[in-house]
């Protein structure tokens, strides 16, 4: 079994070696945004809309060592603890993103990540339409050769077939192949072992990363989170909690 360990593990390091490789300049980019928005205290919205993209919002917010800024939009829609394939027809329904983004209140002057493998269903185009409509500065985070290999008629994209990487300000490209897994088990009925977790988590917590870079050359304090099972986790939290505790909604 050692071996199918090995193919999956070239598999999965060799697709963030590209990310790493190609897109410096995308996630540099997107950390200017973010750092400025920050630098005015202001919120960073992350939204994953999509069964296991949802995991991706996920990854940054009240996580060890992130940013006390970023806001995950935690809609139960697409949520796979509300049913799984309620969350596969809700992230293929068109006009729920638009009312996600109008109920969160992204407008002007707010920054709004949209996180999604694939980068084509309805509720994330409707999420990066809505939101550009409404004022803000879209980073999207998906893979373009998916987007662009899949058929313009697949049922889950969006009535206008566009894809995320289109519509948004800046996109950061995952390189996830289409299907998502990588390895084929002889005898499987399909390959297994997905990728796209793995991808989404290292280029969100790399754009945290050149963030906080960004932030920690300005010389200002930046509220952090500490694990709050580490030495001090919970005193260093609460020196910063009541700031934000009425401004997240999902803290």
């Amino acid at each position: 079994m050692s071996e199918l360990a090995d193919e999956y593990f070239d598999a999965v390091t060799g697709l963030m070696a590209r990310i790493r490789a190609e897109e410096g300049e995308a996630v540099a980019a997107a950390a200017a945004v973010l750092a400025a928005q920050i630098g005015r205290d202001r919120l960073v919205h992350v939204y994953g809309p999509g069964g296991h993209s949802n995991l991706a919002s996920q990854e940054v917010f009240f996580r060890a060592g992130g940013l006390m800024h970023v806001s995950a939009i935690l809609d139960e829609g697409t949520l796979l603890s509300s049913g799984a394939l309620r969350s596969m027809a809700i992230e293929r329904l068109p006009g729920y993103g638009r009312i996600v983004i109008e109920r969160a209140g992204i407008g002007a002057e707010d920054v709004l990540i949209l996180v999604n493998a694939y980068g084509i269903n309805s509720a994330l185009i409707d999420a990066a339409l809505t939101a550009r409509e409404r004022g803000a500065t879209v980073i999207g985070v998906s893979s373009r050769s998916h987007a662009e290999q899949t058929a313009p008629g697949h049922p889950a994209r969006h009535p206008s077939r566009s894809d995320l990487h289109d519509v948004v300000d800046v996109h950061i490209d995952t390189k996830v192949p289409v299907g998502d897994a990588v390895i084929q088990v002889p005898g499987a009925l399909e390959p297994s072992g997905a990728t796209s977790t793995f991808a989404n988590a290292f280029t969100l917590n790399w754009l945290m990363l050149e963030t906080l870079a960004l932030l920690g050359a300005t010389g200002e304090e930046v509220p952090m989170w500490r694990s709050g099972n580490a030495p001090g986790g919970d005193e260093a939290n609460a020196r910063f909690i009541e700031r934000f505790a009425d401004r997240v909604a999902w803290l």
